[in-house]
């Protein structure tokens, strides 16, 4: 069964940095490209960042861009997002999915940025 679980939220100040997980089981995330998504209270999800299968490559929303990373280990099965220079309106459940095929939702990882 494919599945993906999300960890690594919390509360930070603006300008502070967390490195988020998605643990992939049920198939080898590194013959899939993977997307994070985040959606905040009262708006639609939205792209946050992807890492494509055959070449490594990756993409980032603009409003990300230059401040998030995304990468993966795929001895582990598992995704990050490192997130550095946060900014209240980062704040939102994070989710992470395949870009094919894609599974149902996680629970997703809550991530507050508020002084």
């Amino acid at each position: 069964q494919v599945q993906f679980v999300e960890s690594g939220g919390g509360l930070v100040q603006p300008g502070g940095s967390l490195r988020l997980s998605c643990a992939a089981s049920g198939f080898p995330a590194s013959n899939f490209g993977i997307s994070w998504y985040r959606q905040a209270p009262g708006k639609e999800r939205e792209f946050v960042a992807t890492i494509f299968a055959a070449v490594d490559n990756s993409n980032y929303a603009e409003s990300v861009k230059g401040r998030f990373t995304i990468s993966r280990d795929n001895a582990k099965n598992t995704i990050y997002l490192e997130m550095k220079n946060l900014k209240p309106e980062d704040t939102a459940v994070y989710y992470c999915n395949r870009n094919y095929a894609p599974a149902r939702w996680g629970q997703g990882t809550q991530v507050t940025v508020s002084s």
